[in-house]
């Protein structure tokens, strides 16, 4: 027995504008669902404000409050919230859910490569469009000649799933010569194989980059005194009860949720709140997957904070550094153990340098193991002019 698949994510439009729209989410439960959710609403561009989090390990009842952008691709994004969910199956002719999950299979990944004409801001316009594409960049390489051209390579996988059919790529091509207009001279996609083998580690240059400690810095906005996580075993005695309260940021609920995904954490009942001037309130308590108990080791309990409050602080890692007389930007950001990386992250650093008129001229990335925190990271390196220092608050 189960629910209707329609009735699986349910969407209530906001009554007014400046009103948050509010996303129920009712299935089974899987390990790290909270995150996967947050994720995808990241991905689309929404801020959480609000949300319940409540499960018995077997179903989950989510109601999240969110706001964001105008042109929202609403009927999308319940399609996307959907496939995070335990797998669909049938009976009698009608789709219900079931508690049945099986890992989805690594995405091909296509090679996009095109020349074209440099110009400001060329880097973001192609970024922007593949996101409105549904495509996901793997990793990326492009260089500028002396001549002012560019040559740029994505390796991308296909959200729809469709890239392997002519029309799509067709479709693609067409999309970005009407982004790019008269800057573009040529462009291609082909087929290069699965994920696993795109996501390669760090060259040489870039590791030695982007984990010197002269280059690489934990810039944040938010004060350490800003951030308190207490831990009580007292008030429940079933559950661990985590309080946080900290200054809002962009995907804030998503850091804790990833957090807490990759320690194997499962939250049985969870509250959060924005309030005034960003202010956050949450509530969760957990326990551990593997036995289902609290956690009463002290150390224990200090790896969790210790990571939860570096988490908060620092989500991005943020250098600046000169080469002569240019700059190199560095941006690290932590990967989840099941191996996705924070969404829009380069969509984010593109427009912080289109919106500062930089000129970027290369710009490479790849994945590390961070020595300290021992958890890997997805490190990116650009090279341009007029890099300025205030980047870290864009």
């Amino acid at each position: 027995m189960g629910i209707l698949h329609d009735d699986v994510v349910i969407f209530r439009e906001a009554e007014k504008e400046g009103d948050p729209t509010v996303i129920t989410v009712n299935c089974p439960d899987k390990t790290g669902l909270g995150s996967d959710l947050c994720r995808i609403i990241l991905f689309f561009g929404l801020s959480i404000v609000r949300g319940d989090v409540s499960t018995d390990g077997k179903w989950c009842y989510i109601v999240l409050w969110v706001v964001g952008k105008e042109n929202t691709r609403w009927s999308l994004l319940k399609k996307r919230l959907i496939g995070a969910c335990p797998s669909c199956s049938s009976a009698s002719g009608i789709s219900y859910y079931s508690s049945d999950f099986h890992p989805p299979k690594p995405p091909h990944v296509f090679l996009l490569k095109f020349n074209c004409y440099d110009r400001k801001g060329l880097l973001h316009d192609v970024t922007e469009a593949l996101c409105e594409l549904e495509l996901v960049i793997k990793k990326v390489k492009v260089s500028t000649t002396p001549d002012g051209k560019v040559m740029d390579l994505f390796f991308i996988t296909d959200t729809r799933e469709l890239m392997h059919t002519e029309k799509r790529k067709e479709d693609t091509k067409e999309y970005l010569r009407g982004a790019l207009k008269d800057a573009i001279i040529d462009i291609d996609i082909e087929l290069v194989g699965p994920a696993a083998d795109i996501c390669s580690p760090a060259s040489s240059f870039l590791l030695a980059a982007i984990t010197d400690e002269e280059t690489i810095e934990n810039r944040t906005l938010i004060r350490s005194d800003e951030v308190t996580i207490t831990m009580d075993n007292t008030l429940s005695p079933a559950h661990t009860l985590v309080q946080i309260m900290c200054q809002n940021h962009k995907g804030l609920i998503y850091d804790i949720m990833r957090t807490l995904k990759d320690y194997n954490i499962q939250i049985c009942y969870g509250r959060f709140y924005v309030k005034e001037r960003g202010k956050c309130d949450i509530d969760l308590f957990i326990i551990t997957k593997g036995d289902g108990k609290k956690i009463v080791d002290p150390k224990k309990q200090h790896s969790l904070s210790s990571r939860l409050r570096t988490e908060l602080l620092h989500p991005v890692r943020v250098g600046v550094h000169s080469r002569g007389p240019d700059t190199e930007l560095l941006v690290a950001n932590p990967v989840e153990l099941s191996g996705k990386g924070r969404p829009l992250v380069f969509y984010d650093i593109t427009l912080a340098l289109k919106m500062l008129q930089t000129c970027i001229f290369s710009t490479g990335n790849g994945r590390y193991t961070e020595s300290y925190l021992m958890k890997e990271e997805k490190g990116y390196l650009f090279r341009g002019t007029r890099l300025k220092k205030e980047f870290g608050k864009c």
